[in-house]
C-alpha cells in the first residue's frame, strides 16, 4: 500500500513539474513574443487609460487575447504608471519595452508649418482644417482670439511668427497660436531693439506693418532690404507707397485675382495710391527676413520698383524710367 502511495506521489510530483515547467515556458514566450510583430503602428492613449484598458485597445488592433491570464499576471508583477498620449510603436516590440515607451511620456510628435505670406485668415482656416489638433478657437473671431492671447484692441492680422512648430496631441489650436504670437512679439522686440538709425517708423506694430507689405511684395531673398529701402525714401519723401498687394488686402474678397486700374482709385484704409503713410494694419504674416529687411533698409536711390514676371524687379530712381519698364515689363507681356 504504501509503495502505491509513494507512486502516486512520484507520478503527481512529475506531473506537477512539467505542468510547472511548461508554465514557465508559456510565460517566458508570452514575455518574449513581441506584441507587435509585423508593421509600426501608432497608439493613442487617452488621459486615466489603465493596464487593462491597453490591453483592450491592444486587443482592438488584433494584438492581444485580453482572456489570457498572461497580461493580468503582467499587471500584477510591474504595475505600470501609463502616460497619456501618441505613441508610435515599431514592429518587434515586447511588452516591457512597449509599456517603458508608454511610460516616458515621449510621444510622437506632430509638426505644423506656418507660410510666410499667409494670412491670419488663411492660418486659421489651415489649423481649422487639421484633425490632429483639439479645436478650441473655431467659435472666436479675430478680436476674441486676441483678447484671448492677452493682446486686447490688438489687429490679429500678421501677428504670427511663419515658423515650423512641433506639438504633440492632444494639443490644441490655441497652443500653437499662443506660440506663434509669443515667438512673433520676442523677433519684434528683437529687431526693433537692432533696428537701424533714424528709421522712418515710429514703433514695432509700423514695423510689423512694413514687414508684412515686404513680404508680399518679394519672395526673392536678395530683394527683401532694396525693397524696404524703395518704401522708407518714400515715407522720408511724403511720397505714396504705391503698392498692389495692400489694395488687394483691403478689397477682401472682392478681388478675383485681377487687379485692374479701377481698384486703385477707389478709397480705402489700405489702398496706398489714395492714402499717404503705412496701412492701419499688416496685411499678411512676415517672416523673420521681411522684418529683418524691414529695420534695415537697403541704402540707395530709387523710389520705384516694378515686377519682371521672373519673381525679380526692375528697380528706378526716377518717374519716367519707372514708366519705360512699365512699359518693357508690363504693357510688354500683354
Amino acid at each position: 500500500m504504501m509503495r502505491k502511495l509513494l507512486a502516486l506521489f512520484a507520478i503527481l510530483g512529475i506531473g506537477l513539474a512539467l505542468a510547472a515547467a511548461w508554465l514557465v515556458q508559456d510565460w517566458q514566450r508570452f514575455v518574449d513574443q513581441p506584441v507587435n510583430p509585423d508593421s509600426e503602428l501608432v497608439l493613442w492613449l487617452p488621459s486615466g487609460t489603465s493596464f487593462p484598458g491597453l490591453v483592450r485597445q491592444l486587443e482592438h488592433l488584433g494584438l492581444a487575447n485580453a482572456n489570457l491570464w498572461h497580461w493580468q499576471l503582467w499587471r500584477r508583477l510591474h504595475a505600470p504608471a501609463l502616460r497619456a498620449g501618441e505613441y508610435r510603436i515599431a514592429p518587434g516590440m515586447r511588452l516591457e519595452e512597449l509599456v517603458r515607451v508608454l511610460e516616458s511620456g515621449r510621444a510622437v510628435e506632430h509638426r505644423f508649418t506656418i507660410v510666410e505670406g499667409w494670412t491670419t485668415a488663411r492660418l486659421r482656416e489651415a489649423l481649422a482644417a487639421d484633425p490632429r489638433l483639439r479645436q478650441l478657437t473655431a467659435m472666436l473671431d479675430d478680436d476674441e482670439l486676441m483678447q484671448r492671447l492677452g493682446c486686447e484692441n490688438c489687429a490679429a492680422e500678421g501677428r504670427f511668427l511663419p515658423e515650423t512648430y512641433f506639438f504633440t496631441r492632444p494639443g490644441s489650436d490655441l497652443d500653437l497660436l499662443q506660440r506663434a504670437f509669443a515667438d512673433m512679439n520676442a523677433a519684434l522686440e528683437d529687431i526693433w531693439a537692432n533696428r537701424q538709425v533714424d528709421l522712418p517708423l515710429n514703433s514695432p506694430e509700423e514695423l510689423l506693418v512694413m514687414a508684412s507689405i515686404i513680404e508680399r511684395e518679394t519672395g526673392q531673398a536678395g530683394e527683401r532690404a532694396k525693397v524696404s529701402g524703395v518704401f522708407a525714401r518714400r515715407l522720408e519723401l511724403g511720397m505714396r507707397l504705391q503698392t498692389d498687394p495692400t489694395v488687394i488686402y483691403g478689397m477682401g474678397d472682392d478681388f478675383d485675382g485681377r487687379l485692374l486700374r479701377a481698384h486703385l482709385r477707389i478709397d480705402h484704409p489700405w489702398n496706398t495710391y489714395t492714402r499717404h503713410g503705412l496701412p492701419p494694419t499688416a496685411i499678411a504674416l512676415p517672416g523673420r527676413p521681411s522684418l529683418e529687411a524691414a529695420a534695415n533698409p537697403a541704402p540707395g536711390t530709387a523710389l520705384y520698383f516694378v515686377a519682371r514676371g521672373d519673381g525679380s524687379h526692375h528697380f528706378s530712381d526716377t518717374l519716367e524710367e519707372h514708366n519705360r519698364a512699365v512699359n518693357r515689363y508690363i504693357r510688354g507681356r500683354r
